[in-house]
């Protein structure tokens, strides 16, 4: 059962929502572009939640600054990186030590960030990284990153800039490219949990 949580970075409020399980493993999941509609409600984030929740994790999703009940203003994916660190160290002090990452679409590229700049998870995923619309270039490494997923549909995060992303970073994730399905996951999210369910056991 997910309880509301506040989770401060600096002056910043989050509004997130935890459900604590008796797991030493936890998760933060990251949400979809906030000026776009993108919230801790949307059904992928939704969805990755309660994949998370069956593999027996703590799970952690928060509303980026200046969305739903969450304090400030967006800040063009400098504050919200911030934001991220904050809700991973929230983590940290809920008994969790085994520290996930998983971010869906805006939320994947500011985890890359974060990620990138040295801050250490036990796994990384990415769900839909929008390389079609936002840049990458800054993201020179993303080490523990375990698996990636993409729509075969998917024009905001194209499989083919996916695979050249995951060829310059050096690393070996597993990579699905779900068949038939778009950016938003339209008629798509059952093979998504199942991707997710997979790679979890």
């Amino acid at each position: 059962m997910e309880k509301a949580v506040t989770i401060h970075c600096n002056n910043i409020r989050l509004e997130g929502l935890l459900s604590q399980n008796i797991s030493e493993r936890g998760v933060v999941v990251t949400h979809p572009h906030p000026l776009y509609g993108g919230n801790m409600e949307n059904p992928v984030v939704e969805q990755i939640v309660q994949s998370f929740l069956e593999r027996g994790f703590t799970t952690l999703r928060f509303n980026f600054r200046g969305t739903g009940k969450s304090s400030g203003v967006f800040d063009n994916g400098v504050g919200e990186v911030e934001d991220v660190r904050a809700a991973l160290d929230y983590l940290k002090g809920s008994k969790v030590t085994a520290l996930y990452l998983a971010g869906y679409s805006f939320g994947a590229r500011m985890n890359a960030s974060l990620v990138s700049s040295g801050y250490a998870v036990q796994d990384h995923i990415m769900v839909s990284p929008p390389m079609g619309v936002l840049s990458f270039s800054d993201v020179a490494s993303l080490p523990s990153t375990g698996l990636i997923l993409t729509g075969a549909n998917d024009a905001i995060a194209p499989k083919d800039m996916v695979q050249a992303a995951i060829n310059r970073w050096k690393i070996n994730p597993r990579f699905e490219v779900i068949r038939g399905c778009d950016h938003f996951y339209t008629g798509c999210l059952t093979s998504l949990k199942d991707s997710l369910l997979d790679y979890l056991t």
